[in-house]
């Protein structure tokens, strides 16, 4: 029988997080989603708090919080601002991950430690034209010449890569796909202008051309031709915090619309009132309470060191689309008003559809679930 309670130091973590986002994320949110980045007095801010490197072991820099001190993190994040919680994302769950997962001992002190402790963000180089959900049919090309790899390629909708320092970058070379260890003022690493989204428009979206980037040799994360197999461990990572983050957002749009009810009168009464909003809500909190428990009983098989590449599927899947609900029930409860800039239910409206789509779509999801259940037979807990 699963049990989770946060522990002392989890539930300082979560008012330390919350106190923050509160004091130093809301009250600029819309700024960030109007001028689409996140200032980076706020990111210095972040790093200084320990927030971006929470869960990695306190040797290198990090929180030593594990996983559901990320997903803590991460949900708390999310109920300010959306794009901050992605930008956090990229870097800790997926950039630097795969640091910390792939890399030798040398190599996570070197590149892991700065980011950890903030001095420096990632990103992850993975996605390309033609490897979206296709991710095995990656373009981008390394040579090894000498001592130095030579990486050559073009990569598309990568998260942070206009902000990043450090990129952990997945190429094919004679053996396979790899990985490899890029610094971003490496002149043969070259992003391109911001991408123009929907939503989550503070988080740096930016496609990269690799032209004649030269890596030091000792820069390959792992072993030569087992980058795929380190790419699909990472993202079970970030499926998951992705899911956290999605649970933030929706207790937030929970909170705004229960208090709303309350307030807003039609018919001489509050419409908390009337049936359908209150159908809505306890429809919302019943989602919410799903996404909570998948989130933090995954959470805590992940830092029992558990193969959870199935359930982060189904946690991407449902929170994911759960949150698409949600926040399309906040706007509906609101009314006019859901629809207006003057109020955050707008912004979580449009932040909310790529969580269907980034980190693997959800008919991805899918299929890596239905997978799993024909292998074996139903017998999937």
């Amino acid at each position: 029988m699963f049990e989770f309670k946060l522990s002392e130091e989890q539930q300082m973590l979560r008012d330390m997080v919350k106190d923050f986002t509160n004091n130093e994320i809301k009250p600029i949110a819309s700024q960030i989603d109007e001028n689409n980045e996140v200032p980076r007095e706020l990111i210095k801010k972040i790093g200084e708090l320990g927030i971006l490197g929470v869960s990695f072991p306190e040797e290198y820099g990090g929180g030593g919080f594990g996983e559901v001190g990320y997903c803590i993190s991460q949900e708390e994040i999310a109920r300010g601002c959306m794009s901050t919680a992605t930008m956090i994302g990229a870097h800790q769950s997926i950039g630097a991950n795969a640091i910390y997962l792939g890399g030798s001992e040398e190599q996570k002190k070197e590149f892991l430690t700065p980011l950890a402790n903030g001095e420096k963000i990632a990103a992850f180089c993975l996605t390309e034209a033609q490897a979206g959900s296709d991710s095995f049919n990656l373009k981008t090309k390394a040579k090894l010449e000498g001592d130095e790899w030579v990486i050559n390629g073009e990569k598309l909708w990568i998260t942070n890569a206009g902000i990043a320092d450090t990129a952990s970058v997945f190429a094919r070379t004679e053996k396979g796909i790899s990985c490899f260890i890029v610094e971003t003022d490496n002149p043969g690493f070259q992003p391109g202008p911001p991408e123009k989204k929907m939503g989550i428009k503070g988080s740096i979206t930016n496609a990269i051309t690799f032209d004649n980037c030269r890596i030091p040799k000792e820069n390959l994360l792992g072993q030569d031709g087992r980058g795929f197999i380190l790419a699909m461990k990472t993202l079970d990572a970030g499926r998951l915090g992705l899911g956290a983050a999605c649970l933030g957002a929706a207790k937030e749009m929970l909170e705004m619309s229960a208090d709303y009810s309350k307030q807003r009168k039609q018919f001489d009464q509050t419409i908390g009132q009337f049936q359908g909003i209150q159908f809505m809500l306890a429809e919302m909190a019943t989602l919410i309470y799903a996404m909570e428990s998948m989130v933090y009983r995954t959470a805590v098989d992940y830092d029992l060191k558990k193969n959870i590449s199935t359930k982060s599927a189904m946690v991407k899947l449902f929170c994911s689309e759960s949150l698409d609900k949600v926040t399309d029930m906040a706007v509906q409860i609101h009314g006019g008003m859901g629809y207006s800039r003057e109020l955050p239910v707008e912004r979580f409206y449009r932040d909310s559809r790529i969580n269907r789509i980034f980190e693997g779509t959800s008919e991805i999801q899918k299929g890596i679930i239905a997978r799993d259940i024909l292998k074996k037979m139903g017998k999937i807990f």
